[in-house]
This record gives structure tokens, sequence and C-alpha cells, in this order.
């Protein structure tokens, strides 16, 4: 018989500091945020309640900014964010959330429970909390 497989959730393995934040700010603020608070990436807020979350990372910073030497002072995040953002729900099983990442080119995502962002998961945080913590 066949052992079964413990189920490792995106709750489980999700960073909680996650850092949302108004599509106005500069990128020159984002980037501040980002040296405070050690994260990956800030995830842009609602607007209004039939809106949808962005997010901005370091690599679309590098891009749309330095790559095309833009002042960071004179960019809002709003204009360099990607929206919708893809999100995974917190009861996910991270081999899914793997291969959502996989089939859409992401390194991250928020992760959003009744609409409200509750973490932010990365490769990282499957590989080293998830498949590491199950051995």
């Amino acid at each position: 018989m066949s052992e079964q497989r413990k189920v490792i959730r995106i709750r489980d393995v999700m960073n909680e500091q996650v850092h949302v934040v108004d599509g106005a700010i500069t990128v020159d603020e984002a980037l501040e945020r980002i040296q405070q608070t050690k994260v990956e990436a800030l995830i842009i807020d609602k607007r209004h309640a039939d809106d949808e979350f962005g997010i901005v990372l370091l690599a679309d910073i590098a891009r749309q900014v330095l790559a095309r030497d833009k002042a960071p002072t004179r960019v809002n995040v709003y204009e360099i964010m990607s929206k919708p953002v893809v999100s995974v729900d917190p009861m996910m099983d991270i081999r899914y959330c793997a291969r959502l990442f996989e089939k859409f080119g992401l390194s991250n995502a928020p992760v959003i429970d009744n609409d409200v962002v509750v973490g932010m998961v990365s490769y990282n945080d499957l590989v080293l909390k998830g498949m590491v913590a199950r051995d």
C-alpha cells in the first residue's frame, strides 16, 4: 500500500510580512519601503471595491525604470505595476502553487483570503519551508 502524503498548504509556508501601498507613491518611495522591510515585492492596494490588487517587483523597477534611465522620483508605481495580480488561496497545496508559478512564469504571489492580502509566497518558501519541512 502507498503511504498517504501529508498536504502542506500555502498558509503553512507563506511569509506573513506583506506590504500594501497606494499606487500613487513614487518608485523612490517604494524602494525606501522595500529597503526598510526587506520584502521582495509590494502589493498595490485597490482603489475601490471593484478594483484589483497590483504588484511591483524589484525586477519591474530594474526593467522599467533603471534600464530606461527614468527618474525614480518621477515615476509612480501604478505606471510599472502588474495588474491584476495572480494570487493564491491560503488553503492551496504547495504542489499546485509550484505548478501555477511554472505555468505563468511567476516567482512569487500574494496570498489572498476573503479579499484581504494575508501574506506572500515565493518559490523559496515552497522549497525551503515546504519540501524541507516535510522530510
